[in-house]
């Protein structure tokens, strides 16, 4: 090309021009997804607060406690080292019971659970958060679809002993379903593991809370 047909070249046909114009659009969308995130954050955020507070009531009978439980959540290393969120049952600044999530193998992937225990240990209720088990045989772990899982209500670590933490095809005391024997095992050994967490750091867990205004919502143990 001549340097006088580069010269009466439309502005609008050069490169330099049909850059800044692909850049104006990638501003826009961004600016636009930023502006959604924004827009939606607070509603997100308050819709996982209310299923993870439907959770907890599932494992934490409302009569024990007269706080909120998503209120000043306690952190503490989980077993795999990663911090673990504890959600404490409180009354008469008392701790009545607590909630942490635990995990199992499962045969599509991890099964993510929440387990609720009473100050002594005793489990109060388990219920499944998420998993990715077959349809028809390992989504009997959730309650809406069998009352399987709450066959480990009033349970605590001794009560059975512990070697019948275990379904009953490894010798153990609980039913282990036709066609999905992964599935319960990896419930079982999530609940027993979340047990034994419990009997390592009862002290910890159960100790009175102290809220102060300098920790800003910041839950400290007392020694």
């Amino acid at each position: 090309m001549s340097e006088i047909e580069s010269r009466a070249m439309p502005f609008r046909d050069t490169i330099g021009y049909q850059a800044l114009l692909l850049g104006g659009f990638a501003f826009l969308a961004t600016a636009l997804l930023v502006l959604g995130n924004l827009a939606t954050k607070d509603a997100i955020a308050e819709r996982k607060a209310e299923d993870l507070r439907a959770s907890l009531s599932q494992v934490i009978p409302p009569r024990i406690h007269d706080n909120d439980l998503l209120e000043h959540p306690m952190e503490m290393e989980g077993p795999d080292g990663q911090p673990l969120t504890i959600y404490r049952a409180i009354r008469d600044k008392q701790v009545t019971g607590l909630a942490y999530e635990i995990v199992g193998p499962g045969y599509a992937g991890d099964i993510r659970l929440i387990l609720g225990l009473d100050a002594k240990g005793e489990v109060l209720g388990v219920r499944v958060l998420s998993h990715a088990e077959t349809p028809g045989l390992g989504d009997k772990i959730e309650a809406s679809r069998d009352d399987w899982i709450l066959g480990f209500n009033g349970l605590s670590m001794g009560d059975p002993p512990e070697q019948e933490w275990y379904v009953d095809k490894d010798g153990g005391r609980f039913d282990s379903f036709s066609g999905a024997t992964i599935t319960p095992r990896g419930v079982v050994k999530a609940i027993r593991d979340g047990l034994h967490y419990f009997n390592a750091h009862r002290t910890a867990l159960t100790a009175p809370v102290v809220i102060t205004k300098e920790l800003e919502g910041a839950v400290r143990v007392k020694d």
